[in-house]
C-alpha cells in the first residue's frame, strides 16, 4: 500500500493489460505479455512512477493454482495458493499483479529480490536494472532478472518478461446486440465502470460497455491498435446519447426498452449510427433528438481519427433511481 498509494489523490489503482498473465513456478516467475497488447502496456508504463512499475494481471487459465489474499478474523491479511486440482502438487501458480521497485541499492549484495505480496509478486531491482527493463519493454524484447545474493548461485531465482503470441481470447459468449441481435461473441469489449449517466423523471441512463466491432475483411477490430486510444471519442458519443434520450427515459423504460445499443460507424465514405433495443431500431420520435445531438459529435470524431475505419457499439441501461 505504501509503495503504490497516491497520497495526493488518495487512490490505489493498478492499470490492467488485456491478456497479461503471471506464471509462478519453483525458482522462476514469468510475466507473459501478448504482442498485440504493446500499446496498452506502453500507455500503462508511461503513466507509472519512474521508480515503480506495477500492473494488474488477468486470471491465468493455464495455471493449476492461484494466489489469493484472505483476511483473518483479527483484520490481518495472509496469502494462500488455491489449487484447482486437490491432492496434486502445484506446478504453475497465477498471481493478480506484479510490482517492480527500483529502490534496491547495489551495496545491498543482492542482484535483485523477489517476494510474494498479498496476491501478487514484488521484485526489487536496482535503478540501472529498472532503466534496462523499461527499455526492453519499449523495444518489445524479452528480459530476464536474476534474483538472490550476488556471490551465491545456490538459491537464486529468475524473473522473465516474455512477449507471447497475440491474445484473441475474447469471450462474450451468448451476448447479442440490443440493436439487431448480432452476436457479440469473440468481439473485443471494454466494461465501463464510471461512464456517462444522466438522471431524469426518477430514471437514470447509464453507459456500461463498448464493443469494438470487426469488419468482414479485417483480422483486427477495425484497425484499432489500442481501443483505449478512443476513450475520448467513445465518452463524447456516450454523453451525447444520454443527453438526447434523458427526456424520454420514463417512456422508454415503460415500453420495455431498458437495454439500449448505439452502433457508430466512422469510415472514409460512411459516417452514421444505428440505435435500438430488443432487436428493433428506435422509433422516429426518439431519432429526431438523437440526430441533432449525436451527428455533430460523430462528425467531429471522424475528423479527429488518425486511423480507421472504426465501428463501435455502446451499451446503455435505463435503471430506477433508488430513493
Amino acid at each position: 500500500m505504501t509503495l503504490l498509494m497516491d497520497f495526493r489523490n488518495y487512490q490505489y489503482t493498478l492499470p490492467m493489460v488485456t491478456g497479461l498473465v503471471v506464471d509462478m513456478e519453483v525458482k522462476k516467475t514469468c510475466i507473459k505479455i501478448p504482442s498485440n497488447r504493446y500499446n496498452e502496456l506502453m500507455k500503462a508504463m508511461n503513466k507509472s512512477n519512474e521508480h515503480v512499475l506495477a500492473m494488474g494481471a488477468c486470471f491465468n487459465e493455464q495455471a493449476d493454482s492461484h494466489l489469493v489474499c484472505i483476511q483473518n478474523d483479527d483484520g490481518k491479511y495472509h496469502t494462500q495458493a488455491i489449487s484447482i486440482h486437490h491432492h496434486q502438487p502445484r506446478k504453475v501458480t497465477g498471481a493478480c499483479f506484479f510490482v517492480f521497485s527500483g529502490s534496491l541499492k547495489a551495496a545491498s549484495g543482492y542482484l535483485a529480490k523477489t517476494s510474494i505480496v498479498e496476491d501478487g509478486v514484488m521484485v526489487q531491482i536496482t535503478a540501472e536494472t529498472m532503466d534496462a527493463l523499461r527499455q526492453a519493454l519499449r523495444d518489445m524484447k524479452d528480459f530476464s532478472i536474476t534474483c538472490g545474493w550476488a556471490n551465491q548461485e545456490d538459491g537464486q531465482e529468475h524473473v522473465h518478461i516474455q512477449w507471447i503470441d497475440d491474445d484473441h481470447n475474447f469471450s462474450n459468449k451468448g451476448v447479442i446486440s440490443p440493436i439487431d441481435g448480432k452476436s457479440m461473441e469473440f468481439i473485443t469489449s471494454v466494461k465501463i465502470f464510471h461512464g456517462s449517466e444522466f438522471k431524469a423523471n426518477g430514471k437514470v441512463i447509464r453507459w456500461t460497455e463498448v464493443f469494438f466491432l470487426q469488419s468482414d475483411d479485417q483480422d483486427q477490430p477495425n484497425g484499432l491498435s489500442d481501443p483505449a486510444d478512443h476513450s475520448r471519442l467513445t465518452e463524447n458519443v456516450a454523453r451525447a446519447f444520454c443527453v438526447a434520450l434523458s427526456p424520454h427515459l420514463k417512456l422508454l423504460k415503460e415500453d420495455g426498452m431498458a437495454k439500449l445499443g448505439l452502433r457508430v460507424t466512422l469510415e472514409s465514405d460512411q459516417v452514421g449510427y444505428l440505435a435500438g433495443s430488443n432487436g428493433q431500431p428506435l422509433l422516429s420520435h426518439y431519432l429526431s433528438d438523437l440526430d441533432s445531438t449525436l451527428i455533430p459529435v460523430i462528425h467531429r470524431g471522424a475528423c479527429q481519427l488518425s486511423e480507421g475505419p472504426v465501428v463501435m457499439e455502446l451499451v446503455f441501461y435505463i435503471l430506477e433511481i433508488l430513493s
